[in-house]
């Protein structure tokens, strides 16, 4: 799946523009600063109704440090990282993101608090098991030649399983209070931890726009052959892809257990929503019709307001569901009609 036009279209004929149909300038920067920046005009708008009508619980410092700090935002900030690593080498979506992480974060929890392992030994095994997963996926799609979204449904219904066996189907807590300052530890008044999910997406941004291998993934998502053609290693970028997506969301599953001391594997299947919406939303914002993490990044916080901001309204649990569906459906739209325009 590419978010560019295959580079192996012949650019079309240019047509002489009749100046009756040529666009105003003042309306083509208008399209251009909207198709960028519309996104951030509406989170902005969102903010601002949110103070009008729930100026006491939603005007605070503590909303705030909710929104940027909250444990759900960083784990959807390192997946939606993961889930961009295979998208943006052509892949089809790597459905089983959510279930890698959730195996990750159960053997931490499950290793130190039932086996009695060091909890760093435990980090490394729920790292080092999460990059396997990612190194078998890239193995099965790209050397194999599985279709992406059916091998990695079906590795994220395994790892679902073997993470509810591993925890005998019950939430794990209790891991050490040292451990947990790896992500609960203040930094400007917010958990490092959000420091550390902007600092992955900074990185990766670098990467994407400034590095040759940046360029590669750009080049292997948008045409394979060419890219081949040109001498860049087509299979070891893709496989690559998938191994640094299974490491990111092992590393996800790590911090989100620091934060919280513990974890419930029924609960990673819930961020499968999110990641999907936060990342094509991220389409519409700063690179329109181009995934991009910086674009995503914005759309993570985009949805954390929403969903705060509805619940203080007195929306129940069931807001989360119609607020990500919702937006993933628009988020998609934009998306396509941003796509076709570029072509």
């Amino acid at each position: 799946m590419s978010d560019t036009s295959s580079l192996s279209e012949a650019p079309a004929a240019v047509q002489p523009a009749e100046p009756a149909a040529a666009v105003p300038a003042r309306g083509s920067a208008y399209g251009w600063f909207a198709a960028r920046f519309a996104v951030i005009g509406v989170w902005a708008l969102l903010i601002v109704l949110f103070c009008a009508l729930r100026p006491d619980t939603f005007m605070t410092v503590g909303t705030l440090k909710t929104i940027l700090g909250g444990s759900n935002q960083t784990t959807l900030v390192f997946l939606t990282a993961a889930l961009l690593c295979t998208i943006l080498v052509g892949e089809f979506v790597d459905m089983s993101i959510a279930s890698n992480f959730g195996l990750s974060a159960t053997l931490v929890t499950v290793l130190t608090v039932n086996h009695g392992w060091n909890v760093w030994a435990a980090a490394l095994a729920g790292l080092a098991v999460s990059t396997a997963v990612g190194a078998v996926n890239g193995w099965l799609v790209v050397k194999v030649g599985v279709n992406t979204i059916v091998v990695t449904l079906g590795m994220g219904t395994l790892l679902l399983g073997i993470a509810l066996l591993l925890s005998d189907l019950m939430p794990v807590s209790g891991l050490p209070a040292s451990f947990q300052k790896i992500a609960t530890q203040r930094f400007l008044g917010l958990p490092v931890a959000f420091s550390y999910g902007v600092l992955l997406v900074l990185v990766f941004a670098y990467l994407l726009h400034v590095t040759p291998l940046g360029r590669n993934m750009r080049f292997v998502g948008e045409n394979r052959e060419v890219s081949r053609l040109a001498g860049v290693r087509v299979t070891r970028i893709r496989c690559g892809a998938f191994t640094t997506g299974g490491f990111i969301a092992g590393l996800g599953g790590v911090l989100a257990v620091a934060q919280t001391g513990g974890f419930d594997p029924n609960s990673s299947q819930a961020y499968l929503l999110p990641i999907f919406a936060a990342t094509f939303l991220g389409t519409a914002v700063l690179q329109p019709g181009r995934f991009n993490p910086l674009g995503t990044l914005v759309a993570v916080y985009f949805l954390a307001t929403g969903v705060l901001g509805l619940q203080l309204l007195g929306a129940t649990s069931w807001v989360s569901n119609v607020f990500y569906g919702g937006v993933l459906v628009v988020a998609v739209t934009i998306s396509t009609v941003l796509h076709q325009r570029s072509r």
